[in-house]
């Protein structure tokens, strides 16, 4: 019986259903990879790390150097543990500096590590938090990035699973497209 039901649920099954999804969602089977003249350069799943000032920034990562899908994971630290407060200082500390101009709350998802470390997505508050140090990178008036941020909230799921959010790298994609960096 053992073996039956190894090949059964540990062969037969698990194949059956990815030749059915290959089938059906090819290219979240995949892994809903996003590519730019023919060359792949990230997925929708899968946040990257921005450094540039011409680029909205997406979530802190914990998973190993930042962003590393092979090493996911969170902190695992609790909410009064001092290595977190610290951390999230030293976050918040690095968002004053690249964003002066500035002045409102923090969102705290632009200064804490998501369970995975690998959140693609930030929430229109922290997109809008960065949009006047973008604008001055990119020299273009700071609504046509309000307004290029609008158009790339994603909705809650189905109407009431999870917050509207931002994917960072299509909000970038949409950047470079739409407000080409002047070099």
């Amino acid at each position: 019986m053992t073996l039956v039901m190894t090949v059964l649920t540990g062969a037969l099954y698990p194949a059956l259903v990815t030749g059915i999804v290959r089938v059906l969602f090819p290219y979240q089977a995949a892994g809903s990879l996003i590519q730019v003249d023919g060359k792949t350069i990230g997925s929708e799943l899968i946040g990257q790390k921005f450094t540039k000032p011409e680029y909205f920034h997406g979530r802190p990562s914990a998973a190993g150097d930042g962003y590393d899908a092979a090493n996911s994971g969170g902190t695992n630290l609790g909410p009064t543990n001092p290595d977190l407060l610290k951390k999230v200082k030293d976050n918040i500390d690095a968002f004053r500096k690249e964003n002066p101009a500035y002045t409102g709350p923090i969102p705290a998802d632009i200064v804490t590590a998501s369970a995975s470390g690998l959140d693609p997505h930030i929430s229109p508050a922290a997109a809008y938090a960065q949009e006047q140090r973008v604008a001055a990178a990119r020299a273009v008036p700071v609504a046509r990035l309000h307004a290029l941020i609008d158009a790339a909230v994603e909705p809650r799921q189905l109407g009431f699973l999870g917050e509207p959010r931002v994917n960072v790298l299509k909000l970038n994609l949409t950047l470079d497209r739409e407000i080409p960096v002047r070099r």
